[in-house]
Parts: structure tokens; sequence; C-alpha cells
């Protein structure tokens, strides 16, 4: 593996994820720490173009598998146009989610409601293959209340893409999936989403520094 660091955010929709990001960066910023900032699905022209089939609320008959691989096409140019050049050089990556957003999207959550069975290894072998198996070094995983996420996560015409719109017994298996692959991976570390951004923005701080030697 390269050897620049690999730090990603993840959690449920609403769990405020971009918030604590912007302040993550911000610290990094304050820091001298120099850094790449990237999302997914996205982060590159490709990527991007995909992203917008994936959440657009018009696709809502796209089959599960095809989710799946558009998700591992959108990372596989992800990986090899940005990620894996900059660790090559040293350079420290942040990514707006990972793979493990699909292994417990399309995998876990779906196969907890009893919606697919077996999906849970087809998306892991799918997604390792879209990028050389590349994990990060760290992953914040902000945890919230569905009931309260979902609430946050709408905009302010009470919109829903087409993800956070599945209702909440789902999201509230993709919370329990989440905690559950945090029980399988020691680099996963759970942050308590509640409270002000500034309490879980110390929470998130105190998470890396206990994980990595990055910041001091």
């Amino acid at each position: 593996m390269p050897g620049g660091k690999f730090i990603t955010f993840e959690g449920g929709d609403g769990t405020g994820k971009s918030t604590q990001i912007a302040l993550f960066l911000e610290y990094l910023q304050r820091e001298g720490i120099e850094y790449i900032f990237t999302r997914e699905p996205g982060g590159t022209a490709i990527s991007e173009r995909i992203r917008q089939i994936l959440l657009d609320p018009a696709c809502g008959e796209m089959a599960d598998m095809t989710e799946v691989l558009l998700y591992a096409a959108a990372r596989a140019q992800l990986a090899r146009e940005l990620i894996l050049p900059a660790r090559n050089d040293g350079k420290l990556v942040v990514c707006d989610r990972w793979v493990d957003s699909s292994i417990v999207y399309q995998g876990m959550a779906k196969e907890m409601m009893d919606l697919l069975a077996g999906q849970e290894e087809a998306v892991r072998v799918v997604n390792g293959f879209a990028t050389v198996g590349m994990e990060p070094d760290v992953t914040i995983l902000l945890d919230l209340d569905p009931a309260e996420a979902l609430g946050r996560a709408q905009g302010p015409d009470g919109s829903l893409d087409r993800i956070e719109s599945r209702g909440e017994d789902y999201h509230r298996a993709v919370r329990e999936s989440y905690l559950a692959l945090a029980e399988q991976e020691a680099r996963i570390r759970v942050v308590d989403a509640a409270g002000s951004a500034e309490a879980v923005h110390a929470r998130v701080l105190a998470a890396v520094l206990s994980a990595t030697e990055l910041v001091s």
C-alpha cells in the first residue's frame, strides 16, 4: 500500500458528515497539515457524472446490482485517478465515504431486511476489485438515531434524494449494519453524533488522535 494516510468519514444520512468533515479540514489547515479532500460517489469528472445517476430520484427503478456496480465504477475511477496517486506521493487524503458505505447500504442493510440474501459478499468482491483492496487507515463513523438524522437530511423544501427516501426501517438497518461493521474493523472509530457541532467535532478529533500520529 502507498505511504500517504487515508482517512474516511462514514455514517447514515443526516448524521452530520458534511459539517464534521468541514470542521476537521479547518483543523488541518490551522495545524498546517496539507491534505487532499474528495468525496464518493464523485471526486472526478467521470465519478461525478455517475453520482448524478445514483442519487437522482427519477432513477427509482434502478436494479440492485446496477446500483452496486455504479458505485464501484465511480470508486474505481476515483481510486486510480486521485487517491492512489496522492498516496503514492505521501499525501494525506480525506474522503467522504468509501467502500464501507456500499458494504452497509447495498449489502448488510438489505440482507438484514431480508431483501437480498448473499448481497454483502457480492459487494465486497466487486469493490475489492474496483479499489485494488485499498482500505483507509482510519474511519470515523458518525452515529445518530435515524429518526433525528433523517430530519436533518431533508432539504429546505423537505426533499430527499433516492437513497434518503427509502424510509426509516431501512435507515435503522443501515445504522445497525454500520455498528456491526465497526465491531469487525479496528480502524473504524464510532463517534456519537448527537449534540452541538462543536461537541461532536471534539469527539472526532479525539478519535483521530487516538488512532493515528497524523496530528499532534
